[in-house]
């Protein structure tokens, strides 16, 4: 199971709005000086997600949970994502070779192609997002912030 902390947003009869954070692991390697990939995620977006998943319980805004969602269902949405479009790209750069013959035809074939995989794989994952196997799960529920208490019993107050 794949597991990612988030804060409660807001909570709406049975609704947990919540935000995570994507993280990157290039301040813990140690080649980030001469690496292109920690330039790249310093120039591009910081990347928050916003989601709603269903809760019983209710939470309070600032509330952090753990989520959990199954690595095959990751791994098959994954595949879905990156696959399709790469079939569509061979298969219209395919097509349109063995029909015009000529460079342009299969370069224009793998360009509508690979954009009609993306459509498909656009339409399957709102279908398949809408199945409880690719659903996140709350697994942990911490406290929330007016939730804890400390109470510090001074050695001079105790009997």
């Amino acid at each position: 199971m794949m597991r990612e902390w988030a804060t409660v947003v807001s909570w709406d009869q049975g609704v947990a709005t919540l935000h995570t954070e994507a993280k990157t692991t290039c301040n813990s390697c140690s080649a980030r000086k001469g690496c292109g990939s920690q330039m790249l995620n310093k120039l591009g977006p910081k990347n928050a997600h916003v989601m709603q998943v269903n809760s019983d319980k209710p939470l309070q805004p600032g509330q952090r949970i753990e989520l959990g969602i199954k690595e095959s269902s990751l791994l098959s949405s994954a595949l879905m994502v990156y696959i399709t479009p790469l079939v569509g790209l061979f298969i219209g750069a395919g097509l349109l070779q063995y029909w015009f013959n000529t460079d342009m035809a299969s370069a224009g074939g793998a360009l509508l192609g690979g954009v009609g995989g993306g459509l498909i794989a656009k339409l399957l994952s709102k279908t398949l997002g809408e199945k409880h196997a690719f659903q996140p799960v709350i697994l942990t529920v911490a406290l929330g912030p007016d939730q804890l208490r400390v109470d510090s019993v001074h050695p001079s107050h105790s009997s």
